[in-house]
């Protein structure tokens, strides 16, 4: 395959910058709202900023809208993960309207509009080399593997659809996943798809991809 395309060379990164760009624009009065409802509802900070790993496992910020309350309730209660999602949070996470601020990792070169989606540093040492290729292109806001079922697929399964999109990426292809995921925003699917609230956390496998990790792990609200 030849893996020296024009779109993988330059296209897609002057892709990312324009839309980027337009969405930056455009989005702008969606932003503050939604920057000023989080405060109202949910207090500050308004971002949420974790440390992912990114083109060549490179470290860099995610940028997200906080969807979920403080850990400790007023009373010193500690909350359950889904009464830290209740409400407002859920609305936000089904709307896809917390990863607005992703704009800004894909303008600073951090992420691309499509791609695997950035999961957390402690998984990179339990990928199998094969699992470590996802890590080949930059992560994305949406991918091959959140438009055809996100957290509801098994670990196995959604590192064999990065792959495959790192192998098989292209401007139609993304053209494609994009028109796919409006089309889940619209209908109340949110970004993601399906089982966006908690994913159980990826506990490693072998080299053949088949090892625990697909469903094994505490799980937490923390959505990736």
């Amino acid at each position: 395959m030849n893996r020296s395309g024009w779109y993988r060379v330059w296209g897609k990164r002057a892709f990312d910058i324009a839309l980027a760009v337009a969405g930056a624009v455009i989005l702008l009065p969606v932003g503050l709202a939604m920057a000023a409802l989080v405060a109202a509802r949910l207090g500050r900070p308004v971002l949420f900023r974790q440390v992912r790993p990114g083109l060549g496992m490179q470290p860099f910020t995610l940028y997200k809208f906080r969807t979920m309350a403080d850990a400790l309730a007023q009373d010193g209660r500690c909350r359950s993960d889904e009464e830290r999602l209740a409400g407002f949070g859920r609305v936000i996470r089904a709307a896809g309207l917390d990863e607005l601020p992703e704009i800004f990792n894909v303008l600073a070169g951090d992420m691309s509009f499509v791609g695997p989606r950035p999961l957390l540093t402690e998984y990179l040492p339990l990928y199998s080399s094969e699992q470590a290729r996802r890590h080949e292109v930059r992560p994305g806001i949406t991918g091959w593997a959140q438009v055809n079922g996100r957290n509801a697929l098994k670990w196995e399964d959604r590192f064999r659809m990065d792959v495959w999109y790192v192998d098989n990426q292209s401007f139609l292809l993304d053209a494609k996943i994009l028109i796919m995921t409006a089309r889940q925003l619209l209908s109340g699917g949110g970004a993601s798809g399906v089982g966006r609230d908690a994913v159980p956390r990826f506990a490693g496998c072998g080299a053949d991809g088949k090892g625990p990790g697909s469903g094994q792990g505490r799980r937490n609200g923390t959505e990736i």
